[in-house]
């Protein structure tokens, strides 16, 4: 097992976990600004349970990796725009600094004075570990390159380039005298991967009409469903959480407003609306009202979901808040996806 403070030293290492941030959720909650997509320094502070000062102490040590993973510093009208669809928060003046999930995650990679810190470094790379001791077919070492060429699996590229290669990295940085015999190790994979990456080509040139999905994390194999995916997923979150007599209605017009229906396990009656819609869009309070009647008035749902592959506008949120609709934006589908159960299904 790799001890979590590896991941302080090694930028490699933290870039390669940093699309797992339903660890967040799991070591505990992450209150997210009504966008569903951003938090401030204070809300990262209070995750982490340190102060501010140590936050923006991680910011101007390492602004650059930050940014590259999300964090924003808002001014002018950029500023204004977010503070409207963020009401609650004051005009901090000269700026305002965002971050994202992925931010979020980040700092806690850095952040070495945090217990929450370091439970989250121990998930992120229990999980590692997992996928690293994870059985595959070792062609490598049975077949020739001519024989490799026919019997690929595509799942070794994707085991070399999100574990392997960054892990000895991680290592080479860390080590003193073998690093000479890690670099040679890590060229030789890096040219079993070119070589597999080349055939995983010509493979995707053969198979382009059979849809075949990238495994690029939780919410990436989400954002490459389509709509009859998505419900179907979604309904699946639905029995996994204990409901019954789920019902998927199928086409845009679902019945009568809702795409599924079920019960909870305790006997309420559910109805669920989902859009996967574009990442940067936004589910409109036009779009909250509609299902909000549909819902309530005309299915009486005792639980109403609205499931959105993007964010919220604050007009929609209050909408949802004052008809009794749960809305799971963007972060909390994401969390929901990776076993956190929603809260209402309880």
């Amino acid at each position: 097992m790799i001890d979590e403070t590896v991941l302080l030293e090694s930028r490699t290492l933290r870039t390669s976990v940093l699309e797992r941030t339903h660890v967040l959720d799991k070591v505990k909650a992450l209150s997210l600004l009504p966008d569903g997509m951003h938090v401030t320094t204070a809300m990262v502070a209070a995750y982490y349970q340190v102060g501010e000062r140590a936050i923006n102490a991680i910011v101007q040590r390492h602004r650059a990796e930050l940014e590259e993973n999300g964090l924003r510093v808002l001014r002018g009208a950029d500023l204004q725009e977010f503070l409207s669809c963020n009401v609650q928060l004051r005009s901090p003046g000269r700026g305002l600094a965002v971050y994202s999930r992925r931010t979020v995650l980040n700092v806690g990679m850095l952040l070495r004075d945090s217990e929450v810190a370091r439970q989250v470094r121990t998930y992120l790379l229990d999980a590692e570990y997992e996928v690293r001791t994870r059985p595959v077919d070792n062609l490598i070492h049975r077949v020739t390159w001519g024989e490799l060429d026919e019997r690929i699996d595509s799942r070794i590229t994707d085991v070399l380039g999100k574990t392997v290669v960054p892990m000895f990295n991680a290592l080479i940085e860390t080590s003193g005298e073998q690093s000479r015999e890690l670099i040679s190790l890590r060229n030789d994979v890096e040219q079993i991967q070119i070589k597999l990456i080349e055939h995983d080509i010509q493979l995707s040139r053969l198979q382009r009409g059979q849809d075949v999905k990238a495994l690029t994390g939780v919410i990436g194999t989400i954002d490459a469903m389509n709509w009859r995916e998505f419900e179907e997923h979604v309904a699946e979150l639905l029995r996994r959480d204990g409901c019954t007599d789920v019902k998927l209605y199928g086409g845009h017009g679902g019945d009568r407003g809702v795409d599924i229906s079920a019960r909870t396990a305790d006997g309420r009656t559910v109805a669920v609306q989902c859009k996967n819609f574009a990442p940067f869009r936004h589910v409109l309070s036009g779009e909250m009202q509609k299902f909000l009647g549909a819902s309530k008035v005309l299915h009486k749902a005792d639980v109403a979901l609205y499931v959105a592959t993007c964010a919220f506008t604050r007009e929609s949120l209050a909408i949802a808040a004052q008809g009794g609709v749960t809305a799971v934006h963007r972060g909390l589908l994401e969390a929901w996806s990776a076993g956190v159960q929603l809260q209402v299904l309880r």
